[in-house]
């Protein structure tokens, strides 16, 4: 009996073993480009795949702040573009990238969020990934949910609990079902600031769609769902 188990757990660990080197096998050297308006839930779908592929999840805003913080050269460049009020260029984004994915985390694939969002920056990322296989996942979710979600979106001031008029309203109107402390509203989250930004999404990001879709690695993912149906979807298409 002690000898079948034995045997029986020797079995399991060799093929949870071979389960877990053939994921890491199917994903390496992949990289995979998260598509999709402001408040589709990017966000919340880029962690759960970092964790699942086990490859790091890598932001623009995320490569900002820490050129920033560390003040790296091109930190230095960025901030003197950002207190200037001018857009930062492609180049530098590209060259905060590049240096980024050298890193050893980076080896086995990773995936981008926030970037490109042109097809500028998608042509001069193409350069950078010439010998990787690329993935995009494009979350399409309709513009009228988009502003539900975004303009609906309050937020606790003390604990930062999160709730939603139409999805998720708190049982008192303005007050905290956490801790009862006051809920605010982004002075941006608003209808005419969410509006314009879907209408720079359409003419600047929504054209990677088509990008990506000729070289045949697109893969359209239904956002207007629950998201671990969504997050489904998305390793299913992989």
């Amino acid at each position: 009996m002690k000898a079948l188990l034995l045997t029986t757990c020797l079995l399991l660990t060799i093929f949870i073993g071979c389960t877990g080197n053939n994921m890491n096998h199917h994903f390496s050297d992949t990289v995979v480009i998260l598509l999709g308006p402001p408040g589709s839930g990017k966000g919340t779908q880029a962690k759960k795949i970092s964790k699942e592929l086990q490859i790091p999840h890598i932001s623009t805003g995320d490569l900002f702040r820490e050129n920033l913080a560390n003040g790296t050269a091109l930190g230095n460049k960025v901030k003197t573009y950002m207190e200037s009020g001018n857009l930062v260029p492609d180049q530098i984004v590209i060259d905060m990238l590049v240096n980024r994915v050298a890193a050893d985390d980076c080896k086995n694939g990773y995936l981008l969020d926030g970037f490109p969002r042109s097809i500028a920056q998608a042509e001069a990322l193409d350069k950078v990934l010439e010998n990787k296989k690329i993935i995009a996942i494009n979350l399409n979710v309709s513009d009228d949910l988009l502003i539900k979600r975004i303009v609906g979106r309050t937020s606790c001031k003390n604990c930062g609990a999160i709730f939603n008029d139409h999805f998720n309203p708190p049982k008192k109107e303005n007050i905290c079902d956490v801790c009862d402390g006051e809920l605010i509203r982004r002075s941006d989250d608003n209808i005419d600031v969410v509006r314009e930004r879907l209408k720079v999404y359409h003419s600047q990001t929504a054209p990677l769609e088509k990008f990506y879709a000729d070289k045949g690695v697109l893969r359209n993912i239904n956002g207007d769902r629950d998201p671990e149906v969504i997050f489904h979807d998305i390793i299913k298409s992989l």
